[in-house]
């Protein structure tokens, strides 16, 4: 194998894994928006199911709190706005 073969399937198998994470994110982030926006569920558990998609978020990306928040936390804030209304107002 040549050195440059060698260094590449690092790399490749690090994009594969990255990849694969992605993915897994995505389908939890549209499982978790379909619970929030369909299903009957109190202010506390809509905040419960947010804040077990923010763990397995971090479990996938660790060290991702900001982006998690700036991208997802604030979807997920107006789709409960959107159902609660003032009474959602988010938790400092």
């Amino acid at each position: 194998m040549s050195t440059r073969r060698r260094a590449e399937a690092p790399n490749a198998d690090a994009l594969a894994d990255e990849n694969r994470r992605m993915k897994r994110l995505r389908i939890l982030v549209n499982l978790t928006t379909a619970e929030l926006m369909q299903s009957d569920l109190t202010l506390a558990e809509a905040r419960a199911v947010v804040e077990r998609m923010r763990g397995a978020a971090l479990a996938l990306f660790p060290g991702s709190e900001a982006t998690f928040e700036l991208i997802y936390g604030s979807r997920f804030e107006r789709i409960i706005r959107g159902r609660f209304g003032a009474d959602a107002e988010r938790p400092q």
